[in-house]
């Protein structure tokens, strides 16, 4: 028995995240607002989950509608909603079939289980290995924290689970020679890294990796939930490398906009091995969950949309590169796509976060230091530019705390 002293906390709640000391009570498009009023620009958006923003007018009317009718009935039935937009995702992408879930960790597992059972199917279990990336998170489940190697996500959890590879971001030599093992089944890879920093793999990487794994059999897994959906601008961030589609990826996140709902998307070759009876879910692709997805989709998926996104998106970029040559002090490198933006700072990066809710924008934090600008994607330019004002003088309160703890 440990000598530990437990005690239990006040709120009753387990004591995993580091919340900042704020509670919000609504909110309305990119703006949040506590319960005594006080309004915030939402520039995290749920950790770019609320793409639509806060209280979509259409979301709002889908959550109602549905309601009323049809909460739950279990995979055992046909669900036509989830027929509707298993259609409307594969015409809109590479894959020909889709697996619902309740999160990105869940599809994340869904489509390691599909790698590994198309191998089985093809007569060669023996390929179990995946191969993930150092600053990747895949999810808290214990395969995608395995499949990440995060050591501070494993720590502690017993022992690491067999066929996880890792390799260094960026290191080609490495990453070929994994590619070329015999057990190997499959890469997993984020497009843009979201908590590893907005690291963007860059095009030709991605192509030249689509080939390699073409060449050897190896499965290539995208994980786009926090970067697909349109945050790139593009509906999904691979599509900016061309010809780099991949045999399996995984969406959430913005799919919801908040409501619980994930996706496996896989190419019927790849899915041959999930067979009746070898995945399920027991509320995955519901008809409340559909009926919310459907319309996020239809909205985030529209031409119009999608250009919004590259134009705010060009606008923000060009606005950090000023603050980065006015403040070299505390900004060291803009990074990231679309609307996933990293910017790497000097000073720490949780001190910074808090220096911007002083100026009431709300940030997400990183890996390398970085803090994320993730907004909804329907920002305009006028919030756009209200947020580069408030980042600027959280940087002006960074500047003179530093100076301060100089001088002392």
């Amino acid at each position: 028995m440990s000598n530990v002293e437990v005690t239990v906390p006040a709120d009753h709640l387990m004591g995993v995240y580091n919340r900042a000391p704020l509670a919000f009570d609504r909110g309305r498009g990119v703006r949040l607002y506590t319960d005594d009023g006080v309004e915030y620009l939402d520039c995290m958006a749920g950790i770019a989950t609320c793409g639509l923003g806060h209280a979509h007018p259409r979301l709002v009317e889908a959550v109602k509608r549905q309601a009323e009718k049809l909460w739950h009935v279990s995979n055992v039935f046909r669900i036509k909603e989830q027929e509707a937009l298993a259609k409307r995702l594969t015409d809109a992408s590479f894959a020909d079939v889709a697996f619902f879930t309740n999160s990105g960790a869940e599809s994340l597992e869904c489509a390691l289980k599909t790698a590994r059972k198309y191998h089985s199917a093809n007569g060669q279990p023996e390929r179990i290995d995946v191969i993930g990336f150092d600053g990747s998170f895949h999810g808290r489940t214990y395969a995608t924290i395995n499949a990440a190697g995060n050591p501070s996500y494993v720590e502690g959890f017993g022992p690491r689970l067999p066929g996880y590879v890792q390799v260094k971001f960026g290191d080609h030599e490495a990453l070929k020679a994994a590619i070329a093992a015999p057990t190997t089944a499959a890469v997993l890879l984020e497009p843009v890294q979201g908590e590893g920093g907005a690291r963007a793999v860059p095009d030709h990487c991605l192509r030249d990796l689509r080939a390699l794994c073409t060449e050897h059999g190896v499965l290539l897994i995208l994980d786009e939930v926090q970067c697909g959906l349109g945050r790139t601008g593009q509906l999904f961030a691979h599509e900016w490398a061309g010809e780099a589609q991949p045999d399996i990826m995984a969406l959430a996140k913005a799919l919801g906009n908040g409501f619980p709902v994930g996706v496996c998307l896989a190419t019927a070759e790849a899915a041959k091995g999930m067979t009746t009876g070898a995945h399920g879910s027991t509320y995955g692709g519901n008809p409340f969950a559909m009926a919310v997805a459907l319309e996020a989709f239809d909205e985030l998926s529209s031409p119009e949309m999608l250009a919004h996104v590259r134009d705010v998106a060009g606008y923000f970029t060009q606005q950090l590169e000023g603050l980065k040559s006015r403040f070299p002090d505390i900004i060291v490198d803009i990074r990231g796509r679309g609307l996933l933006i990293g910017v790497k700072l000097i000073p720490n990066n949780r001190s910074f976060m808090g220096w911007a809710r002083d100026e009431k924008l709300l940030i997400a934090g990183g890996g390398d230091n970085c803090v994320r600008l993730l907004p909804p994607l329907v920002i305009t330019q006028d919030e756009a530019r209200e947020a580069i004002e408030k980042f600027e003088r959280a940087c002006l309160r960074a500047r003179a705390d530093l100076a301060q703890a100089a001088a002392s």
